[in-house]
């Protein structure tokens, strides 16, 4: 396993633990359980692709 899999793996625990502290039952219509996990997978993908390039990056920035 390479260490950018490791890295995405890393993230990936992170983003989903931190989306859990969104009360997104609020901003959905009732009755709309797949639209919001949907939307829940595609707001992690969003946040998950980015960060672990950022720090991929930023760690293969600083390696002298």
């Amino acid at each position: 396993m390479s260490a950018k899999a490791i890295l995405y793996v890393l993230v990936t625990v992170l983003v989903v633990w931190c989306l859990e502290s969104i009360n997104i039952n609020q901003i959905f219509k009732k009755n709309r359980v797949v639209q919001a996990r949907v939307m829940y997978l595609l707001i992690a993908l969003s946040i998950i692709y980015p960060v672990t390039n950022f720090l991929w990056d930023f760690f293969l920035s600083t390696k002298i």
